[in-house]
């Protein structure tokens, strides 16, 4: 009886590890099945969302940096996590079938930013169907992140776009004086000797400002400590105005050297990467966790 007792155990032992293998591979079959599903269902959105991302400097550029930086914070969290059991959540449901409900409601009305914002909607159903709570607790902001890669229609934004241009001008116009220009101001548009510099919604700044919010939310979330974190917060609208500021008196200095025509050249779009150039590395240095600080 002894004998029967010892040799049952082992037996027992394969047949649960043979089980839990069973179990892995169908759960990693159907993975790859809703994998392969999602990417031919949202394949043109990701194509208009690609080309939103690649009209300009001033459209929506810093969207296609979102996706690989997602990735990576939630290979980084989910790291020490891989000895969890997963054991997937049918709280999921509560955010897919909404997500593929707006999917099929922007098929007949084709607006595509619907069904972007369904693909942001569905990420976290999937993580909690496939990874279970825990670990989709761990992603949460991650994948709250993806929302700041949808472009944001200018219908939606008009109004700040004409804040923005207002404040770009007028900030453009106190400061100019000092630096030996004379500028008259009307409305939007500066008149210069050389001509008239119209500052329209590509120089309003909103690019630079969409982009900074996003580098704060990832500053905020990386840091260590509240103080950094308020600190890149609170900075990223000022610093994205006034970088702005900055490139519409470049601007200026542009046209009085080399004419009106200069803005027709690739001098117009360097100026709208200048602005990201000089907001969001100050961002980042701004919400740097404290080790990095003690380290300088």
């Amino acid at each position: 009886m002894d004998i029967a007792v010892a040799t049952a155990e082992p037996s027992t032992e394969i047949r649960s590890a043979a089980k839990a293998g069973e179990q892995s591979l169908v759960r990693r079959a159907a993975l790859v099945i809703v994998a392969v599903e999602l990417v031919l269902l949202y394949a043109p959105t990701w194509r208009w969302l690609v080309d939103r991302w690649t009209m300009g400097v001033w459209n929506n550029a810093h969207g296609f940096m979102i996706p690989p930086v997602v990735a990576w914070f939630i290979w980084q969290e989910l790291r020490p996590l891989r000895g969890l059991p997963r054991e997937g959540s049918a709280w999921g449901w509560a955010f897919l079938i909404p997500a593929l409900t707006i999917q099929v409601l922007d098929t007949g009305i084709h607006t595509q930013i619907l069904s972007a914002t369904s693909i942001v909607l569905a990420l976290p159903g999937l993580s909690l169907l496939f990874l279970g709570v825990a670990r989709t607790k761990a992603i949460a902001f991650p994948l709250a992140f993806m929302a700041l890669m949808l472009p944001i229609p200018l219908a939606v934004t008009e109004s700040v776009h004409l804040v923005l241009r207002h404040i770009s001008t007028a900030g453009a116009a106190a400061a100019l004086p000092w630096l030996g220009v004379t500028v008259y101001t009307e409305g939007t548009t500066l008149h210069l000797r050389q001509g008239i510099l119209q500052v329209g919604d590509g120089c309003s700044g909103f690019s630079t400002l969409y982009a900074a919010c996003a580098v704060a939310a990832l500053a905020a979330y990386s840091c260590d400590n509240w103080r950094g974190r308020i600190t890149a917060l609170g900075m990223a609208i000022p610093l994205a105005i006034a970088s702005n500021v900055v490139r519409v008196i470049l601007l200026v200095f542009v046209v009085r050297a080399l004419g009106m025509e200069s803005l027709q050249t690739w001098l117009h779009p360097a100026s709208g990467m200048l602005t990201f150039a000089l907001t969001l590395p100050v961002i980042l240095w701004l919400g740097r966790p404290t080790g990095q600080e003690s380290k300088s």
